[in-house]
């Protein structure tokens, strides 16, 4: 079999594979991949996919990585997936604008805005997950993408002296705390997606963002967002005690009971620690409650058991693939980071710079430049446990 036709093979499988996966989320009547982000994870799960030719080398250091990030990524105040069909997602805007912001880059940060507010902001005030080919093809919300928008325009406003920012993010934050959250037993907590309202509850432990919560709740004055903080701190810790890591996705019932499931419906797939879950450390890494910090640094022994760390693992540490992920590297940063291991933290975070510069995907360019701004700068309103070491 020639070259070209074992290429065609594989290209011809992951475009089956995605339309089973967008059918069987849509006869559920959830978003295109159920998860509120569609194709990201199937794409990202190889390191493979990828395109050639980035314009920047490895480094440590956030601006660069940050300004790479949007030399690659962004026409027009449009992030653009490239490796995933050229489509945009309301996540994808979040990453820019959390990025742009981290390098005080008002221009791009208006560039990025504009398009998210005209694109994908609905009547409701929530965005609309995913934009292709000019028009909105799920409209469906995906809470973590809405919370890091509010944040960064709240944050935005004060950086750049606008009100007209801060109003955006505050009337954003209104809108998310409506509709995407839920009181249950344990507290307040964050839903993925107006579809996960019923009891049981489905839920992702990495949407959950304890500063972006103390952001808009020192702007709003609104107590549910630390309802949501002391919600989202209770629900992972409970997590934690059923396994060692944050599971990708769980369920939480309104009487308090939490388990881990195989996907956001928990209908299929497995159990894992992976393109979602390995968030979690970097989220309540930054934030300035020492509760949260050592939420991110309870998982750290168990992601340090070895050098070399895959990008999925079971919740035992166990690695599922044998594929590498930037987010992976930068998470475990984190986690080492809020146990106080800065040497460890370091050397991750070179990890994942060096592997987002060799195998350069969206999202992992994203969390690269991310993890490094969150961790080591103040700028997105966290208080960054390696602030201060470059």
């Amino acid at each position: 079999m020639t070259t070209r036709r074992r290429l065609f093979l594989v290209i011809a499988t992951a475009i089956a594979l995605t339309v089973t996966a967008v059918a069987a989320g849509a006869a559920l009547g959830l978003p295109n991949s159920a998860d509120g982000r569609g194709s990201r994870a199937a794409a990202t799960a190889s390191p493979t996919t990828h395109l050639p030719g980035s314009k920047s080398s490895p480094n440590t250091n956030a601006t660069t990585l940050g300004r790479a990030f949007l030399a690659d990524w962004v026409e027009g105040g449009r992030v653009v997936r490239r490796d995933q069909g050229s489509d945009t997602v309301s996540e994808g805007q979040a990453y820019g604008m959390l990025i742009a912001l981290s390098l005080k880059d008002e221009r791009s940060f208006d560039s990025l805005w504009r398009w998210t507010e005209k694109n994908l902001q609905k009547r409701d005030g929530l965005l609309a997950w995913r934009w292709q080919n000019g028009t909105v093809v799920d409209g469906t919300p995906a809470s973590d993408a809405d919370l890091d928008v509010a944040r960064a325009l709240v944050i935005a406003g004060k950086q750049f002296g606008r009100s007209d920012l801060r109003s955006a993010g505050t009337r954003l934050a209104g809108a998310i705390a409506d509709t995407l959250t839920v009181q249950t037993s344990l507290g307040r907590i964050l839903l993925p997606g107006p579809w996960a309202a019923t009891n049981p509850h489905s839920y992702n432990p990495s949407y959950a963002s304890p500063v972006a919560f103390k952001v808009l709740g020192d702007a709003t004055g609104d107590p549910r967002w630390a309802e949501l903080a002391a919600g989202s701190r209770a629900v992972t810790n409970k997590l934690l005690g059923v396994a060692a890591l944050p599971s990708d996705w769980a369920q939480v019932n309104d009487d308090g009971t939490v388990a881990v499931i195989p996907g956001p419906t928990g209908t299929s797939g497995e159990v894992t620690y992976g393109y979602d879950a390995a968030r979690t450390a970097i989220r309540f890494a930054e934030s300035c409650s020492p509760a949260d910090v050592a939420i991110s640094a309870r998982i750290s022994p168990t992601l340090n058991r070895s050098t070399e760390l895959a990008a999925v693992l079971d919740l035992g540490g166990s690695p599922k693939t044998s594929d590498k992920s930037p987010l992976a590297y930068a998470a475990r940063a984190a986690a080492s980071a809020a146990g106080g291991n800065v040497g460890a933290a370091q050397a991750d975070l070179t990890r994942a710079a060096r592997l987002s510069s060799s195998v350069p995907t969206y999202y992992g360019r994203a969390w690269a430049a991310l993890a490094l701004s969150m961790l080591r700068q103040t700028t997105l309103g966290g208080c960054a446990p390696l602030a201060g070491r470059n």
